[in-house]
């Protein structure tokens, strides 16, 4: 007899509304968060991310509609739920006298657990080489991989991750998603919320995005991008192609001159760089494809 997963979904939000005085934070939004699922809330600053995520940790109450997290509500404060989720805040606390291995087996002793479990978490993100340093002089980078370790000493259900890689430079960024990758290939459920749209389309297997509280559109970064069957643009320098010669070419829907380039659009992207191939040669040509930035802007109508 085949076994049935009866085990409830990780988040289930449904209508729900939040108001601060005049501000409508969160408008009608209801979404679903599968177990195992890596989940992007994206948007920009003020979208009403942080208060979604602070409804699903318990932090605030909705206004109106449900929330649910591992088939519980958890307002009222829900102290059952604390050791099944793991949190990441904008503003993580730390004990700063501390070294970054102390630190966590702080964390660790108040869940009752051992230094095991500080030294896994530790290790998971890859600070293992930088345990005796002191919490105040850890990086930016550090600090956030130290906020994410603290989330998940106690090895939660259910990760929440709010702007983790807010105020880090590029490097540090893209060094700390490769922390998240490896959370991600261990199936942990996560649900991360960020106004970076290339982490979001690098990391998350669907995403909501957000604007002005509400919820535009929810699916795989891929499908939200096919969606918007937006051409494939094909750049040559302007000094190896006139634009009325890209102009001519067959299947270019539209040509111009920008930056120095000669930007062509294009639905047929083979049969135009091929051409193009032949008039500049293979060198000078450069393709770029609709991202998850370009269905973002298209769906919300605004700059990012």
């Amino acid at each position: 007899m085949t076994s049935v997963d009866t085990a409830p979904e990780a988040v289930v939000i449904d209508d729900v509304h939040k108001r601060y005085g005049p501000v409508l934070a969160v408008a009608g939004v209801s979404l679903t968060v599968r177990r195992g699922e890596f989940f992007g809330i994206i948007g920009p600053n003020g979208a009403g991310k942080t208060t979604l995520i602070e409804m699903v940790e318990g932090l605030r109450r909705a206004d109106s509609g449900t929330v649910a997290v591992l088939g519980a509500a958890p307002w009222p404060r829900n102290t059952a739920l604390l050791r099944r989720l793991g949190v990441q805040t904008q503003t993580s606390a730390f004990f700063t006298r501390l070294t970054a291995l102390e630190h966590l087996r702080t964390v660790a002793a108040l869940y009752g657990l051992g230094h095991g479990a500080a030294d896994r978490a530790l290790d998971l993100v890859g600070l293992s080489q930088r345990p005796d340093v002191r919490v105040d002089n850890l990086s930016g980078g550090q600090r956030q991989r130290l906020a994410i370790a603290t989330a998940l000493v106690h090895d939660p259900e259910l990760i929440l991750l709010d702007e983790p890689t807010a105020a880090l430079d590029p490097e540090a960024r893209r060094s700390l998603w490769g922390v998240l990758r490896n959370l991600k290939s261990e199936g942990r459920t996560i649900v991360h919320t960020t106004h970076h749209l290339d982490e979001a389309e690098a990391l998350c297997d669907r995403v909501m995005i957000m604007a002005q509280g509400r919820a535009v559109a929810l699916d795989t970064p891929a499908n939200l991008v096919r969606a918007l069957k937006a051409p494939t643009r094909v750049l040559v320098p302007a000094d190896r192609i006139s634009v009325e010669h890209a102009r001519a070419i067959e299947g270019v829907d539209h040509a111009e001159v920008a930056n120095g380039e000669v930007v062509m659009e294009t639905r047929v992207a083979g049969q135009v760089i091929v051409a193009v191939n032949g008039i500049a040669g293979p060198d000078a040509v450069q393709t770029r494809t609709a991202t998850l930035e370009d269905a973002y802007l298209a769906l919300t109508g605004s700059e990012h």
